[in-house]
């Protein structure tokens, strides 16, 4: 194992210590502290390469009367650490951003379990991005800083931890990997823990294989018990005392008396299966037991009620590990009955229900065009997401009156997890150009409505006809240890008491070919990778036996896309091209736009996406833009309006932006006296392209070459033309495209008849 450098600096009022662990391949994770914010209860600035994160921690002076551990953690990123200004009308950051929100819930997992139980003072642990260099990540320095500030306080806290990212690039795993490099990986694992054991994971993969990711899990372990030894000697350094904290012990002698009462109703409780009744079983013992115990503790109802689920708690944990049966009465590796539906819902672009027990999820599509896409403007600079996922979790799922708000953390990172697990399966968007949203909603809840949501969402997905890969699934895994933690017992599928009792909710998600996303957070101190590999294994079975159920509703997606789903179709065109499609001010690609009501959007590579409600509005849409890039050839045969008429001939629109002439000599095979006895303003004329001058940006067309002959074929003439013979006039009025430029037009050819005089010339803008 690397050695980490310890210094110490005076100066002037402060003493600063910094400690230099190795972070990777040939990189070094820096931690000081004593020079910055020295009022803070500990604070740490972590610094590798040109990203510096800096961390403060402080801790309220008395502890609250709350029923749990008031911890805050709140992780910024400033734009001026990239050398950016936010855009907007408010020039300064607000609200965290959703990106924000989830590094913040990842090292607020990691930390939250290294507190003492019963712990109650308020905690803040305050998180900056302070410098960035778009090469090194600052999520991970994030959580060592944070770590460190807290082990080095008088704050509580068990021992460090540490947060890394191992990557796989072929066969080779790769240690906190630069971003540079992750866009080689197939594997990004995020995963934190202490010496000892790992607490939290969250990953993203190709359908790796369970083996792969315990291979990964051990390597970030290793990696992990450097950075931990580094911030010890850190404190040996620069730590303060710790406070004396003295967990709240339960009085003794209610805790007998309330066993004594509650033996009866454990044994009934234990065989009410499902949660409302057991919930209302429950409230009935407290109720009772109340009752039995009197006057005497008539004051202490929130004590009682606490005692009774600490009983309640170790008679489920204790039937689980001795028995190998659940609160529910299922066996430990048995998943709840499962249905689901698709076509749900009649106007949408695809829908679908998954139901597995007492948990439902509803999952809508909707495919737009490219300008749905979502923009993201943060410290790192502008970025577009084609496919996002929005996960809403109202209170009436969990029987529950609570008013509507907007999204949490929890369902921000909900959403984001599932987002993970599904964007594998997507095909690319050379494939499929459609921005994809789906909103799930969650109707109902008792445990693992997100990997309900995976379920839903890849459903829904194949009945609005989303070419994907294949299925994809989730499953949320449960441990359970004995007291003297010698025995384990691992739980498929867990449902809320589980969740909540329990040590480990361990959501694996993927397809029948392997993981595509994880996500861990153990409520103990840790676990071995032994563990993870053996639950690894247990929540493959299970997400083979779900995928199974879902094929039995959707096996595939649907061949074609729903009628109500808008058409998009992906054009190529030259780069030179695009200043004619958009016209002057954008001229032209709003009037294609309002001629067919199709929605156009172009990118600088001359991709070019047609958006419609239709078939017929998409060819209209196609074949007005291949008339204004495609450059017409002689010998083309080309059916346009007469735009004007002139003496000596018919000038017509063969393209938006392209206009040629049909000389009087070229109506008919007979003598034309004048334009108008063959053809109008406004007609309709199918014509032969006789020559492209280039140069000079004209055109000459016949229509007299595609009328047969009295007594034989039509033949091409060369007479007249489009600017042959005599006079001419420049033509600077008529219908005219952005990007185009007709040039002179001819008005006059050889030959007899009238001479006009030119007009002066009318200057266009």
């Amino acid at each position: 194992m690397a050695k980490s450098k310890v210094t110490q600096t005076k100066g002037l009022n402060f003493t600063e210590s910094k400690v230099v662990v190795p972070f990777g391949d040939g990189r070094e994770l820096e931690l000081s502290t004593g020079k910055l914010a020295k009022q803070a209860s500990g604070a740490v600035m972590a610094k590798i390469g040109g990203t510096s994160v800096f961390a403060a921690v402080v801790m309220s002076d008395t502890p609250t009367d709350r029923d749990f551990f008031p911890l805050m953690v709140d992780y910024r990123e400033k734009f001026y650490a990239a050398g950016r200004i936010p855009g907007g009308f408010f020039k300064r950051e607000a609200r965290p951003s959703d990106n924000e929100t989830l590094r913040a819930r990842l090292t607020d997992r990691t930390l939250r379990p290294m507190f003492p139980d019963g712990f109650r003072h308020e905690v803040i642990v305050s998180i900056t991005v302070v410098s960035m260099d778009l090469e090194n990540p600052a999520d991970l320095v994030a959580m060592c800083a944070a770590s460190a500030a807290l082990h080095i306080s008088d704050i509580p806290f068990k021992k460090p931890i540490a947060g890394v990212r191992v990557g796989r690039a072929g066969d080779e795993f790769l240690v906190n990997p630069t971003a540079s490099e992750m866009d080689e990986v197939d594997l990004n694992m995020l995963v934190a823990g202490h010496a000892d054991g790992i607490n939290m994971v969250e990953a993203g993969m190709l359908e790796a294989s369970e083996a792969d990711t315990v291979r990964a899990l051990e390597v970030a372990h290793d990696a992990i018990k450097t950075v931990c030894e580094g911030i010890e000697q850190l404190r040996a350094k620069a730590g303060k005392e710790k406070m004396v904290y003295d967990v709240p012990q339960k009085d003794a002698d209610l805790v007998k008396k309330i066993e004594k009462l509650a033996a009866p109703h454990n044994k009934d409780i234990a065989k009410t299966h499902e949660k409302k009744a057991r919930d209302l079983r429950v409230k009935q013992a407290v109720a009772e037991i109340r009752e039995k115990l009197g006057e005497e503790y008539a004051e202490r109802a929130g004590e009682v009620s606490s005692i009774f689920h600490d009983i309640d708690e170790r008679e489920m944990r204790k039937q689980v590990i001795s028995k190998g049966v659940r609160a529910d009465g299922r066996k430990l590796a048995e998943i709840r009955p499962i249905w689901s539906e698709t076509e749900v819902l009649p106007t949408v672009h695809g829908s679908s229900v998954f139901t597995r027990g007492q948990t439902q999820a509803l999952a809508v599509v909707t495919l737009g065009s490219t300008d749905d896409q979502q923009m993201i403007d943060d410290m790192t600079g502008v970025s577009h997401k084609h496919f996002f996922l929005h996960y809403n979790f109202p209170g009436f799922s969990v029987g529950e009156a609570k008013p509507p708000r907007g999204p949490g953390r929890r369902e921000i990172g909900h959403g984001a997890l599932a987002e993970r697990a599904v964007s594998v399966i997507l095909p690319d968007r050379e494939t499929f150009p459609y921005t994809i949203r789906v909103v799930v909603e969650i109707l109902e809840s008792n445990g693992s409505s997100s990997m309900a949501t995976v379920c839903s969402t890849s459903l829904a997905l194949m009945d609005a006809g989303v070419p994907v890969k294949r299925p994809v699934a989730g499953i949320a895994m449960g441990m359970i240890a004995s007291e003297d933690g010698k025995k384990t017992a691992i739980l498929s599928d867990i449902q809320g008491i589980e969740d909540h009792c329990g040590d480990m909710d361990f959501k694996v998600c993927g397809t029948s070919e392997g993981i595509t996303a994880l996500q861990m957070d153990i409520k103990i101190e840790g676990v071995s990778s032994k563990v993870l590999g053996d639950a690894l294994e247990q929540a493959r079975q299970g997400r083979l036996h779900i995928l199974d159920k879902m094929a039995e509703t959707l096996a595939e997606a649907r061949p074609e896309l729903k009628p109500q789903t808008p058409r998009m179709t992906i054009l190529q065109i030259p780069v030179e091209k695009i200043r004619e499609v958009i016209g002057s001010g954008g001229k032209t690609i709003r009037s294609i736009q309002e001629a067919t009501g199709a929605k156009i959007d172009i990118e600088d590579d001359g991709t070019i996406y047609v958006t419609s409600a239709s078939a017929d509005a998409a060819e209209r849409t196609i074949m007005m833009i291949d008339g204004l890039v495609r450059e017409i050839e002689e010998g083309e045969v080309i059916t346009g309006k007469v735009v004007r008429i002139l003496e000596s001939g018919a000038i017509v629109q063969i393209s938006p932006n392209k206009d040629g002439m049909v000389h009087i000599s070229e109506l008919e095979h007979r003598r034309v006296e004048k334009v108008e006895d063959v053809l109008s303003v406004g007609d309709e004329v199918t014509v032969k392209v006789l020559e492209v001058d280039g140069a000079r940006g004209r055109i000459r067309l016949s229509r007299k070459a595609l009328i047969e002959r009295e007594g034989g074929a039509g033949e091409e003439s060369g007479g007249g033309g489009y600017g042959g013979g005599g006079g001419r006039e420049r033509r600077s009025d008529g219908p005219r495209s952005g990007g185009g430029d007709r040039g002179d037009r001819g008005e006059r050819g050889g030959g007899g008849g009238r001479q006009r005089r030119p007009r002066p010339p009318r200057r266009e803008d």
